[in-house]
C-alpha cells in the first residue's frame, strides 16, 4: 500500500512539473533620433535680446559659447555657479524648452 501511494505521487508530481510551458517572445523596438545642426557663432552675433534674457533670467551665468541652427534658434552653453548647462532660446530671446 505503501510503494501504491508513493508511486502515485511520484506520477503526479512529474506529470505537474512538464504541465508548464512559457512561450518566448523576442521584442524588437527601434529608436529613432533627430539631431539638430547647430552652428557655432561667435559670442558678439549673438542678438542683444538673448543676452538681455540671460542676464534677466540668470545674473551669475557666463556665457560659455553658442550656436545657432537653420531655424534660428540658439544653443546657449553657459557656467553659473561653476556647474555647466545648456539653454535654448529663439532669436527674440524667448526660452524654449529641449
Amino acid at each position: 500500500m505503501k510503494k501504491l501511494i508513493l508511486s502515485a505521487a511520484i506520477i503526479l508530481g512529474s506529470v505537474s512539473t512538464y504541465a508548464i510551458t512559457v512561450p518566448t517572445t523576442v521584442g524588437v523596438v527601434q529608436t529613432t533620433t533627430i539631431q539638430e545642426e547647430y552652428i557655432e557663432v561667435k559670442l558678439e552675433e549673438v542678438p542683444a535680446a538673448i543676452m538681455e534674457a540671460l542676464k534677466g533670467a540668470y545674473p551669475n551665468a557666463i556665457l560659455d559659447k553658442a550656436y545657432v541652427n537653420a531655424a534660428k534658434e540658439y544653443k546657449l552653453e553657459v557656467t553659473i555657479d561653476g556647474k555647466k548647462g545648456n539653454l535654448f532660446a529663439d532669436e527674440s530671446g524667448k526660452w524654449i524648452q529641449k
